[in-house]
């Protein structure tokens, strides 16, 4: 099981780069980095995980849960700051960081939940960081006009650039918030089920 959660993380962080750089709006962009760091990352995380490479083995002592959470969310919310955003409409290398910031933090928060002894602080942590996506999420949404005006230019073909953003925002909420909230689910299933056979 390992082995295929790695291969299938390793497929789709490729995949999350053509998205994120193609010229396809708002919401390809979204869709990019929603595959890194909400669908790539737990794929990559639990492919690792106990293993030599597996960041909460590799720095047990910094990748607490809730310190990984904080990461996710600063890393999140302030690539999607206009200025910075803006930023990598134009520069490739920045986008490139932005994308890898995004696959790193995911990882990171993905692989410290996953370990036995984090798992009560880690449902804690992958809700209130899909409670932070839903509402990124729906703040770019719901917004009344084009936050990000670098990307005018970058919209789907024949889609308003508000349209494109609403699209973008929805994705987020959808796939950041549910991957989340799931991931949740499922390690608080497994913490129960560990208790109830104790």
């Amino acid at each position: 099981m390992k082995r295929a959660a790695l291969a299938a993380g390793l497929a789709l962080v490729p995949t999350g780069g053509i998205l994120a750089v193609l010229p396809l709006g708002m919401t390809g962009h979204m869709a990019g980095h929603m595959i890194a760091v909400a669908i790539a990352a737990p794929f990559l995380a639990l492919g690792l995980s106990q293993g030599r490479f597996d960041p909460a083995c590799l720095w047990p002592g910094l990748t607490s849960p809730m310190a990984m959470m904080l990461v996710e969310l600063v890393t999140v919310w302030l690539w999607h700051l206009p200025a910075l955003r803006a930023a990598t409409m134009t520069s490739l290398p920045m986008l490139g960081l932005e994308q890898v910031s995004f696959l790193g933090a995911g990882l990171l928060l993905w692989s410290s939940v996953l370990r036995a002894d984090h798992r009560a602080a880690g449902i804690g942590a992958l809700l209130l960081t899909s409670m932070h996506m839903t509402l990124l999420g729906v703040l770019i949404g719901l917004a009344p006009r084009p936050l990000y005006a670098a990307a005018d230019h970058h919209h789907l073909a024949g889609i308003d650039p508000l349209i494109d953003q609403q699209l973008g925002g929805v994705l987020m909420l959808l796939v950041g918030g549910a991957s989340y909230f799931i991931g949740g689910l499922v390690l608080l299933a497994s913490l129960l089920r560990q208790r109830g056979a104790a």
